[in-house]
């Protein structure tokens, strides 16, 4: 059964930039450059007909282009014990409103609603049992971080099957920003 989601991809200088930030923690999971993409809306497994339907309901999505920048580092949670750095977004209204979209026509397709506040960011590593000072340090050395404003003019509908070391992700579907 696929398992799927729906991300933005990254122009190649943006994706430079969250490239070179993945390093400096000890025992951190960094992503891929090929997982780098800011996920909309986590979907799941499904069977091969709700796939067909997801790839049909997302094509019918109404959403004009717009500019992201991305700025800030940070971690989850943002207290206790870090499990995961992440890149932050900038303005994010104009991406609330294309995740607020994707989500009402999964949810008219009959998918469980997302449970989580949506928290746009680009995660960069994933971690366990890392020490805080090293965190610390992180965040002070990438602090500004800050990327040009970029164009999004589509979004995608990507695959993930989970290997041992790492996930794959395949683009299944793109979707143009046209509305």
């Amino acid at each position: 059964m696929p398992r799927l989601f729906v991300a933005i991809d990254f122009p190649d200088a943006v994706r430079l930039r969250l490239e070179s930030l993945c390093n400096g923690v000890p025992g951190a999971r960094w992503v891929t450059p090929g997982q780098i993409h800011l996920t909309l809306r986590f979907i799941g497994e499904v069977d091969n007909g709700v796939f067909a339907d997801v790839v049909e309901t997302l094509a019918g999505i109404d959403a004009a282009p717009f500019t992201l920048r991305l700025e800030g580092v940070g971690h989850f949670p943002p207290r206790g014990q870090p499990r995961v750095l992440w890149a932050g977004v900038g303005d994010g209204a104009p991406l609330a409103g294309l995740h607020d979209a994707i989500e009402a026509r999964l949810r008219r397709l009959g998918l469980e609603p997302d449970r989580r506040k949506f928290a746009p960011h680009v995660t960069l590593a994933r971690l366990k049992r890392a020490r805080i000072g090293k965190v610390r340090d992180f965040l002070g050395h990438c602090d500004g971080f800050a990327t040009e404003s970029f164009p999004v003019t589509e979004f995608h509908l990507y695959s993930s099957t989970l290997g041992a070391r790492t996930a794959i992700h395949v683009i299944e579907a793109s979707y143009a920003l046209a509305g």
